[in-house]
């Protein structure tokens, strides 16, 4: 019993799935905080071409 002890303290099999689980949260985190930024300018920027677009007169004439 205190050979299986031993042996399942030294075992490092689980070390290397817990690295690629921390890795993926991290990227899925960064691509959550990216998606979130682009979004926001991405909104922003409709807003500015919607109002440009609103402002424009079809006719091409300035009145």
């Amino acid at each position: 019993m205190i050979k299986f002890i031993k042996n399942f303290r030294k075992d490092e099999a689980g070390a290397v799935t817990v690295d690629w689980v921390v890795l993926t949260a991290a990227v899925v985190g960064l691509g959550a905080a990216a998606y979130t930024s682009i979004e926001a300018g991405a909104t922003g920027l409709t807003a500015n071409v919607q109002t440009y677009m609103g402002n424009q007169n079809p006719n091409g004439s300035s009145t």
